[in-house]
């Protein structure tokens, strides 16, 4: 199933294939949202609501003391855009000793702390807030919890003074070299779990019909231009956790915008292009050992594949069980991580160039495997990792914080 972003079927508008169902139900149930991510393992022994509450809780409260910030805050005179144009720079791309004033060089697993990263820092702390904000709503319908992740989302995308522009045209730049990459959609991936958060907010009535649809429109615009711009193209042929989370956002706009054409290409993609492409014969990512921080990156394409199988999977088909003729799928590599994770001192690789002591967390895709999969073990080990650690670069690599908004173990 090829899609190049030149032409769309014939069944289909560009259109109508981009903005889905949007003249359809205002919002979408949460419980509707949920029920194609069935937790067929959910008689494990975890009481997820109660394990997660205490932390959920802590962070929802600091939260409600901290305003909406967007993009519109900071701006860089490096960046080629405007005023509400997402910029971001490279980074692992240095000033060339040899020539201070030329381009700038690459240093692979070296983060260049003098790069602008006023508006990344700020949708992370999108991504971090407003799901803790919402998984707190689902936990107590305290409507202040509510109300506010509402407020952020009103900022970001639908107020014209502060809103962000659908693209990312401008990001990930590499001075004297390009304006923007498709490398920079990663920037994005935080965006997803904020997605997941808006049926919640929707069936608490916080927003209303109008500002859902909006969330729809600005959420289709964006898949719009992901799917079909230069910079989303190259991305999608990233050959390693780049093409994994170009699929994993369109997998959840999609959903979200009840774009079922792009879904179903998102769910092929995964079938026809990652698990072949990306996981060796012993369940190994060979695109991410050969990194200078493959620990990291390991993981970080692990959560990507774990996000658009729990995205993804219905009652028709799970994509945690889908395997290739030669047995291939994300079974066999998440067994393949699994003892690293529950063991670190037993990895037989290389350890990461920066922030090796900080990994493993408590990252959502080990419990999602355990439910999926019907692991215990999985579980158990899930429960026993550290909570994410406050270090931006831990942060930033781990975008999916909140199990409570993707099962079915809210109560």
């Amino acid at each position: 199933m090829e899609f190049t972003g030149q032409k769309l079927s014939k069944r289909t508008s560009r259109r109508t294939f981009c903005y889905g169902a949007l003249n359809g139900a205002v919002g979408l149930a949460a419980s509707k949202y949920l029920s194609a991510t069935a937790d067929p393992g959910t008689n494990i022994g975890l009481d997820l609501a109660k394990f997660e509450r205490p932390g959920v809780l802590a962070a929802a409260q600091e939260y409600l003391g901290e305003k909406p910030l967007t993009l519109t805050a900071s701006s860089s005179p490096r960046s080629a855009g405007g005023k509400h144009d997402y910029f971001s720079e490279a980074d692992y791309w240095w000033p060339d000793p040899k020539d201070p004033n030329g381009a700038y060089i690459q240093r692979d697993g070296m983060s260049n702390p003098d790069n602008f990263v006023g508006h990344r820092h700020a949708l992370i702390r999108l991504g971090v807030q407003v799901p803790a904000l919402t998984a707190a709503w689902t936990l107590t319908r305290n409507r202040r919890y509510a109300n506010h992740a509402a407020e952020h989302l009103r900022a970001w995308f639908l107020d014209p003074a502060t809103m962000m522009n659908p693209n990312l045209k401008y990001a990930q730049a590499i001075h004297g070299r390009t304006t923007g990459r498709g490398t920079g959609i990663i920037d994005t991936i935080h965006l997803v779990e904020v997605v997941r958060s808006i049926p919640f907010l929707a069936e608490s009535k916080t927003l209303s019909p109008a500002e859902v649809d909006g969330l729809k429109k600005w959420i289709a615009e964006y898949l719009e231009w992901l799917t079909t711009s230069k910079n989303g193209q190259d991305e999608r042929d990233a050959k390693n956790n780049h093409g994994t989370w170009w699929v994993t956002q369109v997998a959840a706009f999609a959903r979200f915008t009840d774009n079922e054409n792009l879904m179903d290409y998102a769910r092929d993609r995964f079938k026809t292009v990652l698990v072949p492409q990306q996981i060796a014969a012993d369940g190994g990512l060979p695109e991410e050992l050969r990194r200078t921080k493959p620990y990291n990156y390991c993981l970080f394409n692990l959560t990507g594949l774990t996000t658009i199988c729990q995205t993804l999977s219905n009652g028709k088909e799970s994509l945690f069980s889908f395997e290739l003729p030669d047995g291939r799928g994300y079974r066999k590599t998440i067994a393949w991580m699994f003892p690293y994770i529950a063991n670190k001192s037993s990895w037989p690789y290389k350890p990461d160039v920066e922030y090796f002591q900080y990994w493993p967390i408590r990252q959502p895709s080990i419990l999602f495997a355990g439910l999926a999969l019907s692991s215990s073990e999985y579980v158990k080990v899930w429960q026993t990792l550290p909570s994410e650690p406050k270090v931006e670069e831990i942060v930033r690599n781990n975008p999916i914080r909140r199990p409570l908004l993707w099962t079915n173990m809210q109560a």
